[in-house]
């Protein structure tokens, strides 16, 4: 279906405001950007309680805010990982969409502030956030959380992190998980489906730009094909929790989300992928009323799942 108005609109106002990329962007100046668009936000609805805490890591502290909705648990529990291309994002970033999920779920949210790229490339960013996953399942009653009720999700990179995350839990005898849920996934850095070819341009996401964060997250090209960075490849994707995956029509990585839907469902897996017509990478965090049917749909998955 054509492009829905909301996301043509933003994408004209990105480009006059020079939020898009171009091969002179740095990190810093991408950073500042994100910056601004979060200074911007309205006020973020409340839930019961917010606190910030720092937690071990593999070299140091990890920053983490957990989000508690109303009533009296134990909650089930939601370790979330944020988007930003694995260089850009902390807590603030998706702070919103965290409470919203917090109180659509009745869950725990527990978000993750994970080194980031270029200054801590692959994979210190993803030890941080199954590092985080794994204090969660030890100290879930320290915060009103149920060890035995954990799922991850993520958008986009942090849907790559929570899919590499299912795999490393399953593999090295990690957390049991209940729950997978993949907004806008990356899940294979060779960067040649055909969605990445279709939309390479003039979207909130590029192929040039996804070059440009390869690069700096993956400076390793021998690292394109590891599995912890494209969950796609992993030879075997049998026993993994049950999934959802969320894509966009217009996104870029939208045919590596469902060809990894694929995959888990061809091995066993109970997955369900759901492309929104007309819509852009990230769009729940960009459009309140088109993404209240994506989170809508989240939410119902995540209270099945943990029922």
């Amino acid at each position: 279906m054509p492009l829905h108005p909301q996301a043509q609109a933003l994408l004209e106002q990105m480009k006059q405001m020079g939020f898009v990329y171009s091969p002179e962007l740095t990190v810093d100046r991408a950073r500042e950007a994100l910056h601004m668009m979060i200074a911007a936000r309205g006020t973020a609805e409340p839930v019961a309680a917010v606190a910030d805490r720092l937690i071990p890591g593999p070299v140091g502290d990890i920053p983490i805010r957990i989000y508690t909705p109303q009533g009296s648990g134990p909650f089930p529990v939601l370790v979330f990982f944020h988007t930003g291309g694995w260089q850009l994002g902390n807590l603030d970033a998706q702070d919103p969409l965290c409470r919203r999920l917090t109180n659509g779920v009745g869950c725990i949210v527990v978000s993750v502030d994970y080194r980031l790229a270029p200054e801590h490339p692959f994979p210190a960013g993803l030890q941080d956030s199954y590092a985080a996953t794994q204090w969660v399942a030890t100290h879930a009653s320290e915060f009103q959380g149920d060890a035995a009720r954990i799922a991850v999700g993520g958008d986009s990179a942090g849907a790559n992190f929570a899919a590499v995350i299912a795999l490393m839990a399953r593999d090295q005898g990690g957390p049991r998980l209940a729950f997978q849920l993949m907004m806008f996934p990356s899940t294979d850095f060779r960067l040649n489906t055909p969605s990445m070819e279709e939309y390479s341009e003039g979207y909130s996401v590029t192929r040039p730009m996804m070059v440009w964060i390869r690069n700096n997250y993956l400076p390793n090209s021998e690292d394109w094909t590891n599995p912890l960075a494209s969950p796609f490849l992993a030879s075997y994707l049998s026993e993994l929790p049950p999934a959802l995956i969320i894509t966009a029509e217009y996104d870029p990585l939208r045919d590596e989300g469902e060809a990894y839907g694929e995959r888990l469902k061809e091995a066993g897996v109970s997955v369900k992928v759901s492309r929104y017509d007309g819509m852009i990478h990230d769009f729940p965090d960009l459009f309140e009323e088109p993404g209240k049917q994506a989170l809508a749909e989240i939410a119902s998955a995540l209270r099945a799942a943990f029922s």
